[in-house]
């Protein structure tokens, strides 16, 4: 089939792949600020719930892409590659204007590359961490996408240094949450007394960072608890599955911690909480975002982690997203064996009895706040138009 450009039409046509909740919380934002600029643009592909009120024809749900590892996502690598051969016969006769891959670099860098070489514009919306980890992938970026849209400052310039067209728009989270916090009333709406010692517990949105986490989580609550008697503890559930998973750890690792499950309200729960208990992801964002100290666990499987420690394939000197954002380390982030109940406990009583750190540590946070809220949406859709108008 001849590689020619796609002829721009009217109306815009669109394709997104998003992967899990937080790419369809940015798809939503980035369907909203194109159709403010562009009315008539239609969109399909695989989306979430937040995308699909946007008005996103749902070919497949993102929840499908949820992977993450090495090793882990082998168990679901068949689905995926016949999910990915479905989605590239479909977007290959759809042909869109543009494709934004949301995430999930995987399985879109692939389908980009495809889709680039049959004329499509190509967008990759949140960077691959290949600034950190397997910086050999930058050759596949630079076949596959005409364009990448950094929510982080520094890797624009990681991007120009390997001659690809980058731009940095922020962060949308940063646009959401307002720079001033009221946690009183955050208390108010959960119940919580306003001098009580409160620890959000975030222990992730995918099904496997739960089944890894979630006992260790339990455990530290455990022994929080055995320390603190009046400690209280609430959770914010990323979706059904999850909340699933972490009351079944509870209840093996914690029995008699009492523990406020909430469905979704991650910014409440934070808002609301002395510090937070976190796993690395989206979530010590918010945390940033909110202003809260945390302390950030990460685990992988045990061959995954064995090879990002032993082959040198982890570039970056922290996981958590403060930290990467600071330069330094500001707050606590354990990996694999160290993450343990009494490591993870013992810091979060620091972060309850130091409140000259704490208030240090907020004005870190807040400096970040203000350098990522620049109007992430917006700036992405002029960015997304821009590479169409000039493909046109």
């Amino acid at each position: 089939m001849e590689n020619r450009p796609v002829p721009i039409s009217s109306p815009l046509r669109v394709g997104l792949v998003a992967g899990e909740a937080s790419g369809d919380t940015l798809g939503a934002a980035l369907i909203a600020a194109i159709r403010r600029r562009r009315p008539d643009a239609r969109f399909f592909g695989v989306a979430g719930p937040r995308m699909i009120a946007a008005g996103c024809e749902a070919w497949r749900p993102s929840e499908r892409l949820a992977v993450m590892g090495l090793f882990e996502i082998l168990g679901a690598l068949p689905n995926l590659l016949r999910l990915r051969s479905e989605m590239r016969g479909r977007f290959l006769e759809e042909r869109p204007d543009v494709f934004v891959g949301i995430d999930a670099p995987e399985f879109n860098l692939n389908l980009a590359a495809r889709l680039k070489a049959r004329g499509s514009a190509t967008v990759q919306y949140v960077s691959p961490q290949v600034w950190a980890w397997r910086q050999g992938r930058v050759a596949a970026i630079a076949r596959a996408v005409d364009l990448v849209l950094c929510l982080l400052p520094f890797e624009r310039e990681f991007y120009r240094d390997h001659a690809i067209r980058a731009e940095f728009v922020g962060h949308p989270l940063a646009d959401q949450i307002p720079l001033e916090i009221d946690r009183p009333a955050a208390r108010a709406r959960l119940g919580l007394a306003a001098g009580a010692e409160v620890i959000a517990v975030l222990p992730g949105s995918r099904r496997g960072e739960v089944e890894r986490l979630g006992e260790d989580f339990a455990s530290t609550l455990r022994w929080l608890r055995a320390r603190r008697p009046a400690i209280q503890f609430v959770a914010p559930m990323a979706n059904a599955t999850v909340r699933g998973l972490f009351a079944a750890s509870l209840v093996r690792a914690a029995p008699d911690v009492p523990v406020q499950l909430l469905d979704g309200e991650a910014q409440l729960a934070l808002a609301a909480a002395n510090a937070a208990l976190v796993a690395s992801g989206t979530a010590t964002l918010e945390a940033t975002l909110t202003g809260r100290p945390m302390v950030v666990a990460y685990r992988l499987g045990g061959l995954t982690s064995f090879v990002l420690r032993h082959l040198g394939l982890m570039k970056a000197p922290f996981f958590a997203q403060p930290n990467l954002l600071a330069g330094r380390r500001i707050v606590p982030e354990f990996f694999g064996k160290d993450v343990r109940p009494e490591r993870l406990g013992s810091e979060l009583l620091a972060f309850l009895d130091d409140p000259a750190r704490v208030a240090e540590l907020e004005k870190a946070f807040a400096d970040i706040h203000r350098q990522l809220r620049c109007g992430a949406s917006e700036r992405a859709a002029e960015a997304i138009l821009a590479l169409t108008g000039a493909r046109a």
